[in-house]
């Protein structure tokens, strides 16, 4: 069973986040994104890229390659987030991140662009994040300027250096993972992580289903404060069936 939860959290106005799916005969895809931008414009980003490059993937997979679908999904919703923001003042300069995994049979393609993450949980009982933020912090991190530990509290964490919808062009990171031994995958906005540790985010997954763990998550993080908008997906990695993995 899907577990997906979007929630504004305990001190924004507007959920600027979106999440959205799409389960079909021989093909999944699951997407979480962070608006940014004036009023409602966060929104409006967020809600167009997923629903573009969903419908994009379902009309254009056909014997295509699933990472090229997805990287072309990404660029036209760019494209199409681009041009309806010039045409419009109150959307002016919006954009949003995208973190996308699309699944056919046992290999799942996932694209990011921004800080929203995908994490899977593997036979070994791992969790590991697929995806790398476009992001300040990140740039930080990798060239050792602060620690992972910094990084949780650092005061520039909301700066993106890469978002879909602010420029004509956009660049699409693309990671491919076979799925055979992938018990869980999650996506989710920085408004969780920002709050929730890995150890807890694993726990919560591992000992529940995917829909309470959803649930629990976002409690847990708006009792921490809930200073942003918050958004979860968990879905079954080898297959559909939420077999409830009890951690050993």
């Amino acid at each position: 069973m899907l577990g997906i939860l979007s929630d504004v959290g305990n001190v924004r106005k507007i959920n600027e986040d979106s999440v959205g799916y799409f389960e079909g005969s021989d093909i999944d895809i699951y997407a979480v994104a962070d608006g940014m931008g004036g009023h409602n414009a966060g929104e409006v980003a967020s809600e167009l890229a997923i629903e573009v490059v969903i419908e994009y993937i379902k009309h254009n997979h056909q014997g295509a390659d699933m990472k090229e679908v997805l990287s072309n999904g990404i660029k036209f919703a760019n494209k199409k987030i681009y041009d309806v923001a010039s045409k419009s003042d109150s959307l002016k300069g919006m954009g949003t991140t995208i973190t996308i995994c699309f699944k056919k049979q046992s290999k799942m393609v996932i694209a990011n662009v921004g800080d929203s993450s995908c994490y899977i949980i593997n036979s070994k009982k791992e969790l590991l994040k697929v995806t790398k933020d476009h992001s300040l912090v990140q740039q930080l991190l990798d060239n050792g300027t602060i620690t992972e530990e910094e990084a949780r509290t650092h005061p520039n964490k909301n700066i993106i250096t890469r978002a879909l919808g602010t420029n004509e062009l956009v660049e699409v990171d693309i990671f491919e993972v076979d799925l055979t031994n992938i018990i869980k995958c999650i996506l989710c906005t920085d408004g969780l992580t920002n709050d929730v540790t890995y150890s807890e985010i694993y726990d919560m997954i591992m000992e529940n289903d995917n829909v309470s763990s959803c649930k629990m998550l976002v409690d847990l993080s708006k009792s921490r404060g809930g200073r942003d908008n918050i958004s979860v997906i968990v879905f079954e990695g080898e297959c559909r069936d939420d077999r409830n993995h009890i951690r050993e």
